[in-house]
């Protein structure tokens, strides 16, 4: 990872014969970096031992490290790992919102050969937030295949496997709890996987790769995103890659308009009311640029929707409200009218 106050100040940290030299990770570089947990779409089977009491507690800005049994099963049989979890994030451990807290889990240095959690160091885990409610299972998937969404428009984006999660209590003081849940590839990984490297910057969206920004904004356009900022390092990846591209990665989208969570809110700046009332919130540049992305994501339309329909144990009726909303965003990229007036005439100049 490098800090630096800028980009100017970041690209100047690298010689002539490091990064700009770097050649893309071959296809069996990248199924390596990232096997076996994250080249493969199966649902995983989870067993999570632990003092459900303690860490669900645990919420504080002094959370602690939690010993965990982790059992997963795979074609490969029965595998059970010694781990530890510690509770994550910031409005999703605020127990006001969710009675259960998003997790980190962390790997030993060994123990996990021949697992699905081979070579892996710590992943965040997104769980369900509302124990006894069943739509926050629904958010979850939906959140989910907005990580696929994203995977089916580039390489650079964060890896995700979904998972059916049983949390048991060692002490026995809760009855077991089995939720969705998934998993999110390490930032380190997805960058190593794109031969690129993680940067924390103060740097302007304009400085950043104008096809690769123009995809991410269209895309938090798409799925009604406004919940997040390149400026700010908020929800947002920056990588450095081969030949100086510098490239934003997305990621958390619980507060989607796509979703519609009860919980979430626009920023009370925006001039909108809703989430489900889209805004955007990309910078002004060459118009051929945001028209390019546009295609991409009309020529892989059917794929997107495709994630959608074939999602084991989506709601038949948010599938329908959620391809309803994707529709009326496809409207839009389909009307040159539409398009200028809702995207290129609303861009950001400052």
């Amino acid at each position: 990872m490098v800090r630096a106050a800028g980009l100017t100040a970041a690209f100047a940290v690298f010689t002539a014969g490091d990064l700009a030299t770097q050649e893309p990770m071959t296809t069996a570089a990248v199924e390596t970096a990232a096997d076996p947990l994250f080249t493969s779409h199966a649902m995983l089977e989870i067993t999570l031992e632990m003092d459900l009491r303690t860490v669900v507690k645990d919420v504080g800005d002094e959370n602690q490290h939690h010993p965990a049994t982790l059992t997963v099963w795979d074609t490969g049989g029965e595998h059970t790992v010694e781990i530890e979890v510690e509770t994550r994030g910031h409005f999703r451990r605020n127990k006001r919102n969710c009675n259960f807290p998003p997790l980190r889990l962390a790997f030993p240095d060994s123990g996990t050969e021949g697992t699905p959690f081979a070579g892996q160091r710590e992943l965040k885990l997104v769980v369900h937030c509302q124990d006894k409610k069943d739509e926050y299972e629904q958010y979850v998937l939906e959140e989910y295949l907005i990580y696929r969404v994203f995977n089916v428009l580039t390489d650079r984006s964060f890896r995700v496997r979904l998972a059916r999660i049983t949390y048991r209590d060692r002490v026995g003081k809760r009855d077991p709890l089995t939720k969705y849940a998934f998993l999110i590839e390490e930032h380190e990984a997805m960058a190593a996987r794109n031969g690129c490297t993680v940067l924390e910057v103060n740097a302007h969206p304009l400085e950043f790769s104008p096809a690769e920004t123009a995809r991410m904004v269209l895309f938090q356009y798409m799925i009604g995103n406004t919940d997040f900022s390149i400026a700010y390092l908020h929800n947002v990846r920056l990588l450095m890659c081969p030949n100086y591209e510098s490239v934003a990665v997305p990621y958390d989208f619980d507060w989607s308009g796509v979703i519609g969570t009860p919980y979430a809110k626009p920023d009370r700046k925006l001039p909108i009311r809703s989430v489900r009332d889209r805004l955007f919130r990309g910078f002004c540049r060459d118009e051929a640029v945001y028209q390019q992305a546009a295609r991409e994501l009309l020529e892989r339309k059917d794929a997107i929707y495709d994630l959608y329909r074939t999602q084991d144990g989506l709601d038949p009726k948010r599938l329908e409200r959620t391809l309803e909303y994707y529709d009326e965003f496809y409207e839009i990229l389909d009307d040159p009218r539409k398009f200028r007036r809702e995207i290129l005439d609303r861009c950001r100049e400052t």
